[in-house]
């Protein structure tokens, strides 16, 4: 069983920064894929980022690439999301999730996930 806490959410203005965490505990955290997913009110949870559970190159969706970069340390348990030239439809609740299926982008194929962290940013 793996846990997953966020943290890093908050207010901010559009073209600033937020860097967001997630501290994973009770697995083998280099077995699993993890991912960010996002969910404004009202709409689906989204596919934002992944990266393999070595650390490869990260997979975004279009609308975040130039924007945000996620890593991991594998040594920490931790991914991050810096997230960086916000924009307004940015805002919402953050979610980090860890998978062993290759399937990356869809949130079905993800077994654990956090509580997610708020983020809003503000025109």
């Amino acid at each position: 069983q793996v846990q997953l806490v966020e943290s890093g959410g908050g207010l901010v203005q559009a073209g600033g920064s937020l860097r967001l965490s997630c501290a994973a505990s009770g697995g083998t955290f280099s077995r699993y894929t993890m991912g960010w997913f996002r969910q404004a009110p009202g709409k689906e949870r989204d596919f934002v980022a992944a990266i393999s559970g070595s650390g490869g190159t990260p997979y975004y969706t279009d609308s975040v690439k130039g924007r945000f970069t996620m890593s991991r340390d594998n040594v920490k348990n931790t991914v991050y999301l810096q997230m960086n030239s916000l924009k307004p439809e940015d805002t919402a609740v953050y979610y980090c999730a860890a998978t062993i299926s290759p399937i990356y982008y869809r949130p079905r194929t993800y077994n654990y996930w956090g509580q997610g962290t708020q983020v809003t940013v503000s025109s």
